[in-house]
């Protein structure tokens, strides 16, 4: 019989008690190395599942394109049609409908004398274009749906319920690389870049998705997409000194895609709402000029066009000229501070809520700032001309 004195049973137990702590310890980080494994492979899977249901669906595009097209420093090329009459260029697109409707950007198609549409079962089939919107840089293309087995279309998410950190998924055909698939986060929203310019007026893209998964020249027109597969936006532009991602690449919204896509479908074209001002945000320089609080929020209105909505309506330009930070702004005109129940707080609100929210023809009230108090202004918008009078 072993006899245990109770100072050997409390050194026993201590040890035990240790032995049992330290085991646990790299027990439960082997099974958290484990999760962490498992939770790592089910992104993979993710990833992979939506790359197989997606893909089928995203198209490339291949154009020919004459070789003094502006365009083509936009995308891709075959450096063997250097000396060729026309150019051989690329982009993407995708599915979107049952009827052979593929959407992809407006300067990817611009000037195109032939369109060819390659789904990744290597079907190829020639495509023409029903309507471009240069304002929005979209462009839908129809193909003969009834000479191949068409892909189902893709689902349209809404853009409006997107937030900032959400993952975005870019495939597309970038540097002529068909079924390229790149992810990242949605990094800001509520971009806004350059468009359509009539004479000294510049129109903008509103609304513009920011997201860092790579999009590099041939991505132009593919989809990004959430984690669920539905099309966020429609990849449109990159932010680069050396014409390849940098971490910084635009989309065109789902909503904006959803508008003009159905409406080039039905008439041929898409058609903006226009109002007829050149404006700026308001700064707290501006707001020093013109006695305001430093805090106060709205569009300044520089300049009204002649025979447009905004003059027909009585709204006032600026009538002074100044100078900040060696730029000319015009002061002393009326500063728009909603438009029906938004609230505007920066020239951005204004021009995505006209972009999106409203039609050619349509009413909307304005909330003006003038000499003191604020007025409502209504004002019945027309479409975006080609011309504008200075």
């Amino acid at each position: 019989m072993v006899r245990i004195s109770r100072l050997g049973l409390a050194l026993m137990l201590v040890v035990t008690l240790t032995f049992g702590a330290v085991a646990g310890t790299v027990i439960n980080s082997s099974l958290l190395r484990v999760q962490g494994q498992d939770s790592a492979d089910q992104q993979s899977v993710l990833l992979q599942n939506l790359y197989k249901q997606i893909n089928p669906s995203v198209v490339s595009i291949d154009v020919r394109l004459p070789a003094d097209a502006a365009n083509l420093d936009l995308l891709p090329t075959n450096p063997d049609d250097e000396n060729a009459p026309l150019v051989r260029a690329a982009g993407s697109g995708f599915v979107y409908d049952d009827q052979g409707h593929i959407v992809t950007n407006a300067h990817v198609v611009e000037n195109a004398r032939r369109i060819t549409v390659n789904f990744a079962d290597g079907t190829s089939i020639e495509g023409k274009t029903v309507g471009s919107d240069v304002d929005a840089d979209l462009a839908v293309v129809q193909i003969d749906a009834s000479k191949i087995t068409l892909p189902r279309a893709l689902t349209l998410a809404d853009s409006d319920k997107l937030e900032v950190g959400q993952r975005a998924i870019a495939i597309g055909n970038p540097f002529n690389n068909p079924g390229t698939m790149t992810q990242g986060i949605v990094s800001a929203l509520g971009r806004s870049l350059f468009g359509r310019q009539i004479g000294t007026s510049q129109f903008r893209i509103p609304q513009v998705i920011q997201t860092d998964a790579a999009i590099n020249p041939g991505n132009s027109g593919g989809p990004l997409l959430n984690a669920n597969g539905e099309v966020i936006g429609v990849n449109t532009a990159i932010w680069s000194q050396v014409r390849q991602s940098s971490g910084v690449g635009y989309a065109v919204p789902s909503n904006i895609i959803r508008y003009v896509a159905d409406a080039i479908i039905a008439t041929g074209k898409a058609e903006h709402s226009y109002l007829g001002i050149s404006g700026s945000s308001m700064t707290v320089e501006i707001n020093e000029e013109m006695g305001l609080d430093p805090k106060f929020k709205g569009v300044l209105i520089q300049q009204v066009s002649p025979r447009t909505p905004a003059s027909e309506a009585g709204l006032k330009a600026g009538t002074k000229k100044i100078t900040i930070d060696d730029i000319d702004v015009t002061v002393g005109g009326d500063v728009i501070v909603g438009i029906d129940d938004l609230t505007i707080t920066k020239f951005d609100d204004l021009l995505g809520y006209l972009f999106v929210k409203t039609k050619p023809g349509q009413t909307v009230t304005l909330k003006v700032y003038r000499k003191g108090e604020t007025i409502e202004v209504p004002v019945t918008l027309v479409a975006r001309p080609d011309t504008i009078a200075e």
